[in-house]
């Protein structure tokens, strides 16, 4: 992953982030010599999001699959939910 420094950022601009992004999918932005921020294409923004939305739909069907599952009316679920809640505090 490519970086680019917050100096590099407020002198060359934008310039400087596509410069880091032409062979990364990825860039990441340092300021005072840590990494903060990491900038990206939307394009690689889209996707990433696609492979957690694809690992959530696979996530579901194992656990439909496997009888992981709560079966309940709305009204049950929110009582369930403030249990749980309660029981976390």
């Amino acid at each position: 992953m490519g970086t680019v420094v917050a100096n590099d950022l407020k002198t060359k601009g934008i310039k400087a982030i596509e410069d880091a992004l032409l062979n990364e999918p990825e860039a990441s932005l340092s300021v005072r010599g840590l990494i903060k921020y990491v900038v990206m294409s939307q394009d690689h923004y889209h996707y990433l999001r696609e492979c957690e939305l694809e690992a959530a739909l696979a996530e579901s069907k194992a656990n439909l699959t496997s009888g992981d599952f709560v079966k309940e009316t709305v009204s049950e679920h929110l009582k369930r939910l403030k249990q749980l809640n309660k029981a976390a505090k």
